[in-house]
């Protein structure tokens, strides 16, 4: 049966055209807010998308949860890979505005929009059934493992901050999965939905849904940065001369373990909140809530 599409959707692709007009346009001060503007016009679309296939969306049907949680937590932990790229600089930024209280603003708008722009665009992938039919025998994830595996995740999260900075730069795959492989176990050992949990039942479906929108919004992260007056530069090593606009091709890889992690540091923050489970929550095959 069709469903109706919400009218916020309608508004979103105009949002988008807006931010990339002003900014090939070079209209300021609207060309240095590109990524705010058209993230927040893609998270409209996607999600009334969403909710027209799905006949379910976080801004339709769980708004205290995206405004309470997934917006907050995914300022969060955005700051917490910032505070480790001090030390890395596989990043930076250029065009800042000279106001803090600008500069603050366009953080955390901008940086609020991570975690909705790949969890919804993943359970679109999800609900579009693209991945459903991948799966591989179950697995048996025992408490040795487990634990392996988190101590493993510890040491790739310490390991690049403890190295001297001209040996850091090189590690920054280890941080695009160390909170993965740190966290995942807790999760699993918790009951809260996870990969692990999954691979149990034989199931990929979760996995592959967030990779691949890991690297679908990678691919707009990039194409929407690449003319903007305030915008990052990647300079991680590795493929610096095979780039994707701004992105060497080597931590381009890096999107689809990116949305892993902000996965699984969703579900480790939920563990703190109603056991892990959101008050709308669907069954643990969805993506996030």
């Amino acid at each position: 049966m069709a469903r109706r599409f919400p009218l916020h959707g309608v508004a979103g692709p105009l949002i988008v055209a807006a931010g990339l007009g002003t900014t090939y346009a070079h209209i300021a001060p609207f060309d240095g807010w590109t990524t705010p503007i058209c993230w927040w016009g893609y998270i409209l679309f996607a999600d009334a998308l969403l909710k027209a296939v799905a006949g379910r969306s976080p801004l339709c049907d769980a708004r205290r949860e995206f405004f309470l949680a997934w917006l907050p937590l995914s300022v969060v932990f955005w700051l917490v890979f910032e505070v480790i790229n001090l030390h890395l600089e596989n990043w930076y930024y250029t065009g800042l505005p000279k106001s803090f209280a600008e500069l603050a603003l366009g953080g955390v708008v901008s940086f609020a929009t991570i975690l909705p722009g790949m969890f919804i665009t993943s359970e679109l992938i999800r609900s579009l059934g693209v991945f459903r039919r991948f799966r591989l025998p179950p697995i048996r994830v025992g408490g040795a493992a487990g634990v392996t595996m988190a101590l493993a995740g510890l040491a790739m999260i310490m390991v690049p901050v403890l190295l001297p900075r001209e040996w850091a730069r090189y590690c920054f795959a280890f941080v695009w999965m160390g909170f993965f492989f740190a966290l995942e176990p807790v999760n699993f050992a918790s009951g809260a939905p996870s990969i692990l949990g999954d691979l149990t039942r034989g199931k990929l479906e979760r996995f592959l849904s967030l990779m691949a929108g890991g690297y679908v919004c990678g691919l707009l992260w990039e194409l929407w940065n690449w003319e903007a007056a305030c915008k990052w530069v990647y300079c991680a090593p590795f493929t610096e001369d095979l780039r994707y606009f701004e992105m060497p091709l080597a931590g381009f890889l890096g999107f689809g373990p990116f949305a892993l992690e902000y996965f699984v540091l969703y579900r480790f923050a939920r563990l703190f909140v109603e056991d892990g489970r959101g008050p709308e929550e669907t069954p643990s095959e969805a993506i996030a809530w």
